[in-house]
């Protein structure tokens, strides 16, 4: 989805016949998007992937959103303190969903154990964004090592898990769609306009492939797949990672925050200049220290603002947030479209004559409205909303 990538054995031309070395015959699939219009990936197996020894449905798997009791009203600002769940298990069955509309679901992670299966979300692409720690995914491309600044994409139905070195704090955005570059970072060919606020070497892909003719990965057999809300367990036939080949568009990939080139002007900009990831319904946009507003008279602090169309959310990571009090790393913000929104009392004035701030944070706008849910209530600040008088 940033360009193309290749590694491994390939036969000469796509659908034709891959063997090793005794003659035996490899096996090509079709990794595919948008039905056989998006883009795509060839995968060479070592063994068909068609054969399970056990297929049901299961009850394993991380909980599905369900709406909060109260509806979401009265329409409030809303702040979550994700470092309140617990750190535990894995990245499989440990994320809490807080928010969702149809086009995302937003969830919370705070796994300490490597992942004991494979899993393959079929609802969505999985945008992460790693707040804390260090791991490493384990893919059919191989292996993408990942630390605390990283977002980290998933394309949908990729089988994969979940390696944790140190224990991780995550965000994720399950986006029921697509995550793509936005199309004005990219040129007539494809490739990053020099304008983008990344390059291409920015982006870091996985190392591959997983497998060789000799030596197939070692790993679990039990894969979940998650489709429509629901979980269904299989018992693979054959190992799930003997890829010895792969070429093409779909893969994961990692962008750290932190090459994020951003955009500075004589007076304040809209958030629309830190978009960073695009899908259907959702803008994702990632804060980085840089320099502010540099009229002599500017006020570089976000100005008091009425979205009449957007939901807003906001992970805070580190440095001084202007325009906020009581926040801090892992802290949440909900500002839902119809309740203006902006600087706590004093933050605006204050900012007068500031050359520059440290602020760390991603940030998604809807245009969907976002329910809270149920699970989200033990990690609500309930005092937010007052926060402001």
């Amino acid at each position: 989805m940033i360009d193309r990538q290749c590694a491994g054995l390939l036969p000469d031309k796509p659908h034709t016949a891959l063997r090793d070395a005794s003659g035996g015959l490899l096996y090509e699939e079709m990794f595919t998007r948008a039905g056989f219009a998006g883009s795509f990936s060839y995968f060479y197996h070592r063994f068909p992937i068609t054969p399970h020894r056990e297929v049901e449905l299961s009850s394993r798997g991380f909980a599905q959103p369900i709406a909060a009791d109260d509806d979401g009203l009265p329409l409030k600002r809303r702040l979550y303190v994700s470092t309140r769940l617990p750190a535990s298990g894995t990245v499989f069955d440990s994320r809490v969903p807080i928010l969702f509309n149809r086009d995302v679901t937003v969830y919370v992670s705070r796994p300490n154990v490597t992942d004991s299966a494979y899993f393959s979300n079929g609802d969505g692409d999985e945008l992460w964004f790693v707040s804390e720690g260090s791991g490493r995914l384990e893919s059919s491309c191989g292996f993408l090592d990942v630390k605390a600044g990283d977002y980290v994409v998933v394309p949908r139905s990729l089988i994969h898990r979940w390696h944790v070195h140190e224990a991780m704090s995550l965000m994720l955005f399950e986006v029921h769609d697509e995550v793509f570059v936005p199309g004005a970072f990219r040129n007539s060919v494809g490739q990053l306009r020099m304008d983008a606020p990344y390059t291409h070497r920015d982006f870091v892909r996985p190392v591959g492939p997983i497998a060789t003719l000799d030596q197939v990965q070692a790993g679990p057999s039990e894969l979940f797949v998650k489709k429509r809300g629901k979980f269904t367990r299989y018992v693979a036939a054959n190992p799930l990672m003997d890829v010895v080949g792969w070429d093409g568009f779909a893969y994961p990939f990692a962008l750290a925050i932190e090459k994020y080139q951003p955009k500075v002007g004589l007076v304040h900009l809209p958030p629309t200049i830190h978009a960073t990831f695009e899908s259907k319904g959702a803008l994702f946009c990632s804060f980085v220290p840089r320099l502010v507003d540099f009229h002599p008279q500017a006020i570089p602090c976000p100005y008091p603002h009425s979205s009449v169309d957007c939901d807003e959310v906001i992970l805070y990571l580190r440095g001084n947030f202007t325009s906020r009090r009581g926040v801090g790393p892992g802290a949440i913000s909900l500002h839902p479209a119809g309740v203006a929104h902006g600087p706590h009392p004093g933050a605006y004035e204050a900012s007068i004559g500031a050359t520059r701030t440290d602020e760390l944070a991603v940030m998604m706008d809807t245009r969907e409205p976002l329910m809270p849910t149920r699970q989200a209530a033990a990690l609500e600040d309930a005092a937010y909303h007052g926060s402001w008088v």
